[in-house]
């Protein structure tokens, strides 16, 4: 999404701004990494389920929200994990209670500028159009943004989980740089050898 790459930009400037190394990106470490890989699949891989494979197009969404949650308890002593756990959970939520993340219309026609009846969620399994009957309403995609000319509507808990990798990124690329990698062994020298008789 295009106002979470701007959100992560921001953090990247304000980090240099602030005294932070771009080379400490190659530095970041974080514990079961590959769970991001695999949760980022399953959503993509909806795209290509059978028409009316509502079902398993939702169980998915909801286990690539599980696969995150588990990545944020593993890191949770990361700079804003727990700010972005709080948003994946507020989204997994929601998305539980409704079968999909609920749409608000209205939103929509704010963020594009044009009259919308109802949103295009065509080949979409993780949205349906918010109604009466949506639950929990106030964690849906009620939040209307338009950024570079392209229309989004956003909800509470992807604000949470953009700030929180925010502040994880700014907080990682302000650490002081490690010119040995974790694990490395170094050599002693001539002194740490003891003398022989």
């Amino acid at each position: 999404m295009l106002w979470l790459a701007i959100v992560l930009f921001f953090a990247l400037a304000v980090a240099v701004l602030r005294g932070g190394r771009l080379v400490n990106l190659g530095d970041i470490e974080l514990r079961a990494w590959w769970l991001l890989v695999v949760a980022l699949t399953l959503q993509l891989a909806t795209r290509w389920l059978p028409e009316g494979a509502d079902t398993a197009g939702v169980f998915m969404v909801l286990a690539s929200f599980v696969l995150l949650m588990f990545l944020v308890i593993l890191n949770r002593n990361k700079e804003g994990m727990l700010i972005a756990g709080l948003g994946v959970l507020m989204n997994f939520t929601v998305i539980a209670a409704n079968g999909g993340m609920p749409v608000l219309a209205g939103a929509a026609e704010v963020a594009s500028g044009f009259t919308v009846s109802d949103p295009d969620l065509a080949d979409s399994y993780k949205h349906i159009p918010l109604d009466e009957d949506s639950r929990l309403t106030f964690l849906a995609d009620v939040i209307p943004l338009r950024l570079a000319g392209i229309a989004e509507v956003i909800s509470l808990g992807d604000i949470f989980l953009a700030l929180g990798l925010g502040v994880f990124l700014e907080h990682e690329l302000r650490r002081p740089r490690r010119y040995f990698r974790k694990g490395a062994r170094a050599q002693g020298g001539s002194a740490t050898r003891p003398e022989r008789p």
